[in-house]
């Protein structure tokens, strides 16, 4: 239904919590490298569990590679500086929910990528400076996913 996407990606339990919501949720997940780790790492097979076999994984050398071989329906960005929240936007089947790097973000030349139509911000509280990668994936996963009723009703591209 939806498309999960991780730029580059380096924290492995990270990409291994995001294999299994995306089997519990009908999502694919994509991995644009390069990865900050081994997709054989020990910390991504435990935290995947049993998960990883059912997942279904792509990975890309690149973001335009990505584009021209998944063709998303749109591109929605997360990041502390997007201008409009998350929960206001109407998600569409095979739509792209895009997560950078954990240490840095998405950097400004995908943000501004002609292919992302939006920019969306997860909101935390005074204080706070960011929501770990997988918390966030899931968090606006399941918005994407609230909004269709919880059904699972296609494949994503």
């Amino acid at each position: 239904m939806f498309n999960v996407v991780l730029y580059q990606p380096e924290i492995p339990p990270n990409t291994g919590n995001l294999m299994r919501l995306t089997v519990n949720t009908g999502c694919r997940l994509h991995l644009i490298h390069p990865l900050g780790f081994d997709v054989d790492d020990t910390r991504l097979r435990r935290a995947g569990l049993d998960y990883r076999e059912f997942a279904e994984v792509r990975h890309h050398v690149d973001f335009e590679t990505f584009l021209s071989a998944v063709r998303p329906t749109r591109i929605y960005a997360f990041s502390q500086f997007g201008e409009q929240l998350f929960t206001e936007v109407g998600y569409w089947s095979g739509d792209a929910l895009l997560f950078g790097p954990e240490s840095v973000g998405l950097p400004r030349e995908i943000l501004d990528h002609e292919a992302v139509a939006g920019r969306l911000r997860i909101p935390i509280a005074p204080g706070g400076r960011s929501l770990n990668l997988a918390n966030a994936a899931s968090v606006a996963v399941y918005e994407a996913w609230r909004q269709h009723g919880f059904r699972v009703t296609d494949s994503p591209r």
